[in-house]
Formats: C-alpha cells, sequence, structure tokens
C-alpha cells in the first residue's frame, strides 16, 4: 500500500496549510537524517511558544538517531511505540513544576504549547512529528539525571516518512491510513452556556 498523500485535516473553514498537514505517522524512513540545524530550528519554534509568566519550565533532552542519547530514549519507549525507534530524532520533553502551584499547573500547557510549534516548523521543513507518552515515564529520571520536580512530558519522534508501506506491519498500514477524526467544533466550542455549540 502506498504512502497516504493527503492527511490533510478537513475543517469547517480553511487554516493555515501547514496546520491543516500535521498528523503524527508511525512509518518513519529509518534510513533518512536530519540535518542538526534542522533539528535546531524546531527546537527554537518550541523554545518560542507562548509560556506562562514568560518563565518557559520546558526543557528538551535531543538524541539524533545514531547516538547515545537517541538509543537511551528508544529503550524508554513502550513496546506499541516501537514503530519510532527508527525515527531521525526522538526528543525527550519534560516540564519544570516549579516552586508554586500556578506554575505546576501551567507548566505542562507550556509543554502542550511547545510540541505543537516543534510540529508546525517541522512541517514547513516537510518532516513529520509523533508525540509520544507511550514510555517509561518512571525510569527517564534516572537515565537522564533530571532533577526531581522535573516532569517527563512526552517522547516526540521526527523525521521524512517513507513512500511506500511495503513491509510495514499491519496494524501500522491500518492506523496511518486510518481516517482522521476530531469531534465537530459545535461540540467542543460553546458560547452562552456550556453545551450550546458555536457556529463560528
Amino acid at each position: 500500500m502506498g504512502n497516504p498523500t493527503d492527511r490533510t485535516a478537513i475543517t469547517s473553514v480553511p487554516i493555515q496549510p501547514l496546520i491543516a498537514s500535521r498528523w503524527s505517522p508511525r512509518h518513519f524512513d529509518p534510513h533518512a537524517s536530519l540535518a542538526p540545524d534542522t533539528l535546531t530550528a524546531l527546537l527554537e519554534a518550541g523554545r518560542w511558544a507562548a509560556s506562562w509568566g514568560k518563565r518557559f519550565p520546558v526543557r528538551y533532552i535531543v538524541g539524533l538517531r545514531g547516538d547515545a542519547t537517541y538509543a537511551a530514549l528508544a529503550e524508554l519507549l513502550n513496546r506499541g511505540n516501537s514503530y519510532a525507534k527508527v525515527a531521525a530524532a526522538l526528543v525527550l520533553v519534560s516540564t519544570d513544576l516549579g516552586d508554586d502551584d500556578n506554575t505546576a499547573v501551567y507548566a505542562a500547557v507550556d509543554a502542550g504549547l511547545a510540541i505543537a510549534q516543534l510540529g508546525v516548523e517541522a512541517r514547513s521543513h516537510g518532516l513529520h512529528t509523533h508525540p509520544m507518552a507511550g514510555f517509561r515515564v518512571d525510569e527517564a529520571p534516572a537515565v537522564f539525571d533530571i532533577p526531581e520536580n522535573v516532569r517527563p512530558i512526552a517522547v516526540v519522534a521526527i523525521g521524512p516518512v517513507l513512500d511506500s508501506y511495503a513491509g510495514a506491519e499491519e496494524s501500522t498500514v491500518e492506523r496511518d491510513h486510518a481516517p482522521r477524526q476530531r469531534p465537530a467544533l459545535g461540540d467542543i466550542a460553546f458560547t452562552k452556556r456550556w453545551g450550546n455549540g458555536f457556529g463560528g
């Protein structure tokens, strides 16, 4: 089966194409490399995401395929995310919970914003990202000497995808070709009161 060539989100009105084309594939090219400057651009995009109180508690641990950091990150992935072990790069995104309740509450929000902007920047380079919660979170601090008040959030796989799914596992083919779905906008955006859908 060929590569799903059009995974563009179906939206009620047009949106930025880089956002509409962002999706989380599983069939990464195991031979493609990622230039350090390109990876730096992705991390910079995440660094300049909006941040509560301009504190930016997000921290990255970055591995390029073939180095020791990448190998350690790949080892932490759950079995269901083994497809990511051939991506060009793996990045562990963590967030500093800080010394006060507000920072702790919004630290994960900041991490999500950083991951989102990293993903959009990746699309501008013709790359894809796949953020994963399926890794051994409790083991990560010991592996990377992560401080006690820093919470690992996700591992992000980064790289181009293959043009063909020949030889791919059936589950990967099915999941990467499944229709993209989100709740209707009126089911998640309300006006006047909860449940009263916003119609735009």
